[in-house]
């Protein structure tokens, strides 16, 4: 992480920035807003702790990621990519290196692909025998 210019500083840059810009998207900002009102000093820690765990492996994060994203009211499949697409805007603004954007985007990538599928996907939908014209 060093190597590519990943310090706690910029984790904390990139959670500040990203969450700000998502409290001003028109789609992202009222889904999470209605659900971490009064709580965003608290998500923003969890974030931050979230992510430097994940960048730096230190283990120090155990929160349950699909458990806190089941039930929040108007959330959809269609909001993981402009949640990505903002994502991506910010590390183009603030990461301080190719290879650090390439990193973050690829672990976001993940991140969204598994929530989407642990919280959406229905292996009904994919049974041909079910599938109508």
């Amino acid at each position: 992480m060093k190597a590519m210019g990943i310090d706690r500083a910029f984790i904390d840059r990139l959670v500040e920035t990203f969450y700000g810009r998502v409290l001003a998207h028109p789609d992202l900002g009222p889904v999470f807003d209605a659900r971490l009102s009064g709580r965003w000093p608290e998500h923003m820690e969890k974030m931050k702790s979230f992510w430097s765990a994940v960048a730096f492996r230190s283990g120090a994060y155990g929160g349950k990621p699909v458990q806190a994203h089941t039930g929040v009211s108007n959330l959809t499949p269609d909001l993981f990519p402009k949640w990505l697409a903002l994502f991506a805007a910010t590390l183009d603004d603030l990461a301080p290196s190719p290879e650090a954007k390439a990193w973050f985007m690829a672990t976001a990538e993940r991140i969204a692909r598994s929530l989407t599928l642990s919280l959406f996907y229905n292996p009904a939908l994919d049974d041909p025998a079910k599938k109508t014209g």
